[in-house]
């Protein structure tokens, strides 16, 4: 063997070019070309079509029912994150890192199960269902068990978004608010949420993303009624298994544009991030 010869781990240029190929590959094949055959079927039969199908009072009245949960469940969550990433990151008490570990938990569990555990609680058979009933409340197959299970599914983005923002702060800026007299409340809106906007406005721009796109816990929960409890996500699975094509890729298509809006978003908050994180250091 010739003493010129190095392994080929010395020179990383192959492999990484080789990497970036088949990262471009996968994301080509799995990301980049369903969207494209979802815009394409979309407008197959002419723009006309498309239009017609979102015009279709279902199609109104999920999209309509989507933004609604999307409206109720992203304030709820920030309320939630906010207070919980602040008590993580800013805190010490006992019990602290349980209670990180439950804010993860709607991220490991199915999204059926999570509607399911709802559906033992407040269906008609559940633990509160007959109690439910006596009182004529409604949850299960109606809007309120539709929140419950989206606020549920979407509880982890806000505080895992702000949790390692505020860790990286430190405390020195709450402690200075605190030494000349401002309340917990004041600090949290006056200090430690200015400071962490960007990380706040990327929790709440995911939480609304996957509100708006959730599926698996809605539908469990849903009772699919057309035209009252089938959000946009479940009415495009209808059109599918009606075999409208035209009008199941055109909905569809709202949640492309939704997710595509959110990549652009998403990318540009992170920049905006690393280039706060830089001018800090």
């Amino acid at each position: 063997m010739s003493g010129h010869t190095r392994p080929a781990l010395r020179d990383p240029a192959p492999l990484a070019w080789a990497l970036v190929g088949f990262a471009l590959l996968w994301v080509g094949i799995f990301l980049v070309l369903p969207l494209v055959v979802v815009v394409t079927e979309a407008f197959a039969r002419g723009w006309p079509r498309f239009i017609a199908a979102l015009q279709e009072p279902d199609a109104i009245a999920a999209i309509r029912l989507t933004l609604v949960i999307a409206a109720i469940s992203v304030p709820v969550n920030l309320v939630l994150g906010v207070a919980a990433a602040w008590a993580i990151a800013k805190h010490e008490f006992y019990g602290r890192g349980l209670l990180a570990a439950f804010i993860d938990l709607p991220v490991s569990v199915s999204p059926v199960v999570a509607g399911l555990v709802f559906v033992l609680i407040f269906g008609a058979q559940g633990w509160l269902g007959p109690w439910l009933q006596r009182h004529d409340i409604k949850i299960i197959f109606a809007l309120p068990g539709m929140v419950l299970a989206t606020i549920f599914v979407t509880l982890p983005y806000v505080a895992r978004s702000l949790v390692p923002i505020m860790r990286r702060q430190g405390v020195e800026e709450e402690e200075a608010a605190a030494t000349l007299g401002a309340g917990a409340v004041t600090t949290l809106l006056r200090v430690s949420l200015p400071n962490a906007a960007l990380g706040l406005l990327y929790g709440v721009l995911l939480t609304n993303a996957r509100a708006m796109g959730e599926f698996g816990a809605v539908s469990v929960v849903s009772g699919h009624i057309r035209g009252e409890t089938n959000t946009l996500p479940l009415h495009v699975e209808i059109l599918n298994n009606e075999y409208d094509e035209v009008g199941a890729f055109a909905c569809a298509s709202l949640l492309a544009l939704l997710a595509i809006v959110t990549l652009v978003l998403k990318l540009w908050l992170e920049r905006r991030m690393r280039l706060r994180a830089g001018e800090g250091s």
